[in-house]
């Protein structure tokens, strides 16, 4: 009996560590989403992250990055429900497009909050590094996803094939593309245009036809990867709002890695935020990304965007300081009325760990 009784035990233990997340078998693959296409700032990233995490595991976790959000069917606002239900594994997503569900993830989208300060890019980093930030991750958590690691798609400028622009007025009557989010087309109408909510998938259409007079990203995430000089010969470099990126797992296939892999995903998203910025910065900052590129090996083609562009026909108008100011105050009533709605708690937060940056 004592024989039979250890030999059960025996048996339970074994089925204990058997079912253990730390011992289930890992999938072949594990699907990644991103909204552009490979060859944009935001699809680099993602394959620079699958790449990185195959090396460091041994081949162990294998993630396909899927791009052009064809595994939402072209409509990036459903991402996050998506990765939720586990029809997405890994998600290298945008504040903006699931800021309808999460409404905290606007407060980067407040139109020139980042921008009116003296270094956009420190006061960027404060707010990711700061209370601010913890309080943005703690809300997408609360959706039930896990967070890793924060990337970067870049400050989102104006191209048109009007212009140039220099004044709010200057936008009045404009019909312009923008991502399917509220915010934006409050900003926008704030500032005299027409804004027109069209899924990216469907955006190179719309200029093809003429159907806009233009659209807002960033310039070396999409607007070069993409030669936005083939519809529009103005660029208007105003850093209106920054598009932050932030890599997710569904809760589920996360616990399914062991601790040690665990670690590894976290470090290996560490790695690729240093990547996103570079990219998204280079040729905009004081030579830092550029640096850090080349001591990767992965120095892209064009480091200076504005020089490209202008090559191809565009004339490019960078905002001075005051010209900020001006759409800052264009727009206040759009700032105080989503700050309402994203939380004065951390509108606050946000500001106090900017002003520690400058």
């Amino acid at each position: 009996m004592k024989f039979l009784f250890s030999k059960a035990l025996m048996a339970v233990a074994c089925v204990g560590l058997l079912s253990s997340p730390a011992f289930s078998a890992y999938k072949q693959e594990y699907k990644l989403s991103i909204v552009p296409g490979a060859t944009s700032g935001w699809g680099q990233t993602g394959t620079f992250f699958a790449d990185l995490v195959r090396e460091k595991t041994n081949g162990r976790i294998n993630i396909k990055p899927y791009f052009g959000a064809q595994l939402m069917a072209g409509k990036q606002t459903s991402e996050l429900l998506l990765v939720r239900r586990g029809a997405i594994d890994f998600a290298l997503a945008s504040t903006i497009n699931w800021s309808p569900q999460v409404k905290e993830l606007n407060l980067t989208a407040l139109p020139f909050f980042v921008a009116n300060n003296p270094d956009r890019y420190k006061a960027m980093d404060a707010i990711e590094k700061g209370q601010s930030g913890a309080m943005l991750v703690k809300a997408i958590e609360k959706t039930g996803v896990k967070f890793i690691g924060w990337a970067e798609n870049g400050f989102r400028e104006l191209t048109t094939s009007k212009g140039p622009i220099n004044k709010p007025e200057d936008m009045k009557g404009m019909k312009l593309r923008v991502c399917g989010t509220p915010i934006f087309t409050d900003i926008f109408t704030a500032l005299g245009a027409n804004p027109q909510a069209i899924n990216w998938s469907e955006a190179v259409t719309g200029f093809q036809q003429g159907i806009v007079d233009g659209q807002e990203n960033p310039t070396n995430g999409i607007n070069l990867p993409m030669k936005m000089w083939t519809w529009h010969n103005h660029l208007t470099d105003w850093h209106y709002m920054i598009d932050p990126l932030f890599m997710t797992v569904n809760s589920k296939v996360w616990k399914q890695f062991s601790p040690e892999d665990q670690k590894i995903l976290i470090e290996c998203a560490k790695e690729t935020e240093k990547y996103s910025k570079a990219l998204s910065r280079v040729g905009f900052d004081n030579g830092e990304s550029l640096v850090y590129l080349k001591s990767i090996g992965k120095v892209p083609a064009i480091t200076d965007a504005h020089l490209e562009m202008t090559k191809n026909g565009m004339k490019v108008t960078s905002f001075t300081p005051e010209q900020i100011k001006a759409f800052y105050d264009a727009t206040a009533k759009v700032r105080e009325n989503w700050s309402k709605k994203i939380g004065q708690d951390l509108v606050k937060a946000a500001e106090a760990d900017m002003k520690v940056a400058q």
